[in-house]
């Protein structure tokens, strides 16, 4: 078969014809490893990815806010089958909830999530009749939130910004585990003493009472232990204190995260999950590198949050062969473990990637 051919049968998930096969061929394309295809049930499609690329999304690393919010909308119209973004919205939050948009901010605006995609989703869930009063952007620390732009765009858009560390710990729902943290100022143990004491980590009263439903919008951006500050990660941690346990040791990483994230109260709250693929980090983590950076004007949309990590996980790899750089091995383990809690799939052969271009 030809090049052209090939490259012609690459491009088939734009057209909704054979998902998944598009990814596979366009790796063969350019000379990267390739996994098995899965074959038999697995190969089954079960879980849609949508992704929207727009090459024209930014400029010198910075986002185009002209053209982030057709992206946004089209992501989501196209995700949930609905034909304008009103509807799309509204399928998913009624306008009495209270609307959580969970960022990752630490690495600051260029590299963490980027407030060009927040304001975009404000736009879209105004739009379905959700009152900005009804719309919080958070993460843990607010000074962080400041620095990325967040508490300025909140009072251009009307709507609250808040730090899940400063609203205050909720001592009936918490994270329970035998492994006894290093306690520090500011989580709900700090300087108690007793039997038990370090062994739970708690959900923000932001969360627990101050939120119906979740948004999460995550950078494409490594993490040395998680693999990606994706989804799960940036979630669980970003809500219940005592984290330092489980930070430093990817097993036990492995462990908390998907159990931390299992938790009802935010599980069950969270609606729709983006990954903000403007702009790829590969290496530095929670620090902006941008010399470890390349642009892939990419927004993905899923119901999923594992499914929308394991492709993260799959194109920082990519990324970083493309530069010249050893390929890490990352600890799956955390999102199998994801997985067998049903938060998602980590398989590929399970997930349908939909490209959108534009």
């Amino acid at each position: 078969m030809s090049r052209n051919a090939l490259l012609n049968i690459a491009e088939a998930p734009c057209r909704g014809w054979l998902p998944g096969l598009g990814l596979v061929l366009s790796a063969i394309l350019s000379g990267q490893a390739v996994e098995p295809f899965p074959t038999g049930e697995t190969a089954a499609p079960r879980v849609r990815v949508v992704i929207v690329e727009d090459s024209q999304a930014t400029a010198a690393f910075q986002p185009r806010p002209d053209r982030v919010p057709a992206m946004v909308s089209r992501g989501i119209t196209n995700l949930t089958g609905k034909a304008s973004v009103a509807d799309a919205w509204a399928s998913l939050i009624s306008t009495q909830d209270l609307v959580g948009i969970k960022v990752f901010s630490a690495p600051g605006p260029t590299c963490g999530t980027r407030p060009a995609v927040v304001a975009a989703v404000v736009e879209g869930l105004v739009a379905a009749g959700i009152t900005p009063q009804r719309i919080i952007v958070w993460d843990k620390n607010f000074e962080d939130l400041r620095r990325a732009g967040f508490t300025e765009l909140a009072q251009r858009c009307g709507i609250g910004v808040a730090a899940s560390a400063a609203a205050g710990y909720d001592n009936e729902t918490f994270y329970e585990t035998p492994l006894l943290g290093n306690l520090i100022w500011g989580d709900s143990e700090f300087g108690k003493k007793g039997e038990g004491i370090g062994r739970k980590s708690y959900v923000s009263e932001l969360v627990s009472h101050g939120m119906t439903k979740i948004i999460t919008v995550s950078p494409l951006l490594n993490h040395n232990q998680a693999g990606v500050s994706g989804n799960l990660y940036g979630l669980a941690f970003g809500c219940v204190d005592n984290t330092l346990r489980f930070e430093t040791d990817a097993e036990r990483l492995a462990t908390a995260v998907p159990e931390i994230y299992a938790l009802p109260v935010l599980s069950d709250r969270v609606v729709l999950n983006i990954v903000d693929a403007l702009i790829c980090q590969y290496e530095g983590s929670q620090r902006g590198l941008l010399h470890y950076s390349t642009t892939l004007n990419q927004l993905r949309f899923s119901s999923d949050p594992v499914a929308l990590d394991i492709l993260s996980l799959q194109e920082l790899d990519r990324q970083r062969r493309a530069a010249g750089m050893p390929s890490t091995k990352t600890n799956l383990d955390l999102y199998h473990n994801a997985s067998l809690l049903q938060l998602g799939t980590s398989d590929l052969g399970k997930i349908q990637v939909e490209f959108l271009r534009q």
